[in-house]
């Protein structure tokens, strides 16, 4: 079997998603997913991944992972690693599909058949638009009931303003975790190097109407986005500690572990780290350092399956929990749940039921099944799901390819119309 095309699929209406498709000469096409400048990312994959995979056997995985490790971006979440990572997923959706089994089961099979999932409270067009990751300006004041009538999970809007609402929604689909940002506003404001009493006081009202209305029931997920300096993040998690919160996820920048491993030994609180390391010797350093206590990673910027499944390894050694980030898309979603329900030290699975009762289905065949606050991996061969084909028909679909017959040759400029 070999390679004979590696082809790029962007959106305009989801401008950070984007798809990679590896063609085989048997018929055989893997698909991966990764976000965020999703045109360097496929830029990227045609110039430099394109011409040393095409040819080459695609089930030469670990080969493929090294030899795509080139000159820059060894262990950041950079351009070359978030396509590094797309690829690999791509690879494995290959192997599973010649092997006719779940990617799950290639890794050693499930330790689990499902995962207890917590929501990020995210809204619909969270990724869809904007690269603005932070809180409404203007929230929405409708009613849980109202947003799920309407088709959509509005919880963006809905934690700033009706946490406690949000917290009973969610308990009503048996979901017992969320994770909220309320102190996103606050750093903007100071940029992340003081936050006021007052403040403080408003961004403690999320967690205290969560905890009114529905006590412990529910775990608390705090993200803090890397975007607060050393003191003003120990500050935060001293006020939020008697609400119990379940963790304190990237309190610091990750480029200095030194003092994550300060802000760790501050709280009794588990810290969360971090979606924003890439591959195994980032994680190590981390682990080394005992500056987490729960290892968070993105299999779509990390490295792919191949370092998802080292990374969590990596982390049982050192007796703790890891899990997979997902705020992406939905190949991220079914690549998550692979590793999940695969790696004994996983306790939790992120999602976001925003994306997935919305747009997820959008883009892809089939979707994990989600039910009573578990989700459940797919099935099918590899990935166990593709692009939906009516996706690819629509005029603000980007495709790109660089073949096996036409490697080498003068580049022609990207093609912005459809292809036929």
């Amino acid at each position: 079997m070999k390679i004979t095309e590696v082809e790029t699929v962007l959106l305009d209406e989801f401008p950070n998603l984007v798809y990679v498709r590896v063609h085989t000469d048997e018929g055989i096409v893997g698909l991966g997913e990764t976000f965020f400048t999703a045109e360097a990312v496929a830029s990227w994959m045609h110039s430099m991944a394109a011409p040393y995979l095409l040819g080459k056997d695609p089930l030469r995985i670990e080969q493929h992972w090294l030899g795509l490790n080139g000159f820059i971006g060894f262990n950041s979440t950079g351009v070359e690693m978030r396509a590094r990572s797309a690829i690999d997923i791509a690879l494995w959706d290959i192997l599973g599909q010649v092997c006719r089994q779940p990617i799950h089961q290639l890794l050693g099979g499930a330790v689990r058949d499902r995962v207890p999932i917590y929501n990020t409270c995210a809204d619909s067009n969270y990724v869809r638009k904007s690269l603005d990751r932070y809180i409404e300006k203007n929230p929405v004041r409708a009613s849980a009931s109202a947003s799920k009538a309407a088709g959509t999970y509005e919880d963006l809007q809905a934690f700033t303003t009706r946490a406690d609402e949000l917290a009973q929604s969610l308990l009503g689909e048996g979901i017992r975790g969320m994770k909220i940002w309320p102190f996103d506003p606050f750093a903007e404001k100071s940029g992340g190097h003081s936050i006021s009493a007052r403040d403080l006081s408003t961004a403690l009202k999320p967690f205290e109407k969560i905890r009114g209305a529905v006590g412990d029931q529910m775990d608390i997920m705090v993200e803090l986005h890397s975007m607060w300096d050393l003191p003003t993040a120990i500050k935060i998690a001293q006020a939020l500690e008697p609400l119990k919160p379940a963790w304190f996820e990237d309190p610091i920048k990750m480029d200095d572990l030194g003092a994550l491993a300060k802000f760790a030994g501050s709280t009794r609180v588990p810290t969360a780290a971090s979606e924003t390391l890439a591959t195994r010797w980032s994680f190590r350093d981390l682990l080394e350092r005992r500056a987490a206590g729960m290892v968070i990673f993105d299999p779509t910027w990390a490295g792919g399956i191949s370092e998802g499944k080292k990374i969590a390894s990596m982390a049982e050694a050192y007796q703790l929990p890891a899990t997979p980030h997902d705020c992406v898309g939905p190949v991220s979603f079914a690549v998550a749940l692979h590793l999940s329900v695969n790696a004994p030290n996983t306790p939790v699975q992120e999602f976001v039921r925003a994306f997935y009762s919305n747009w997820y289905k959008e883009l892809v065949t089939e979707l994990p099944k989600v039910s009573d606050g578990y989700a459940y991996p797919l099935t099918g061969p590899g990935l166990g799901t593709q692009l939906l084909k009516e996706r690819l028909s629509r005029p603000d679909v980007h495709q790109r390819s660089s073949k096996l017959a036409t490697v080498g040759r003068a580049k022609a400029p990207r093609n912005h119309a459809r292809k036929s």
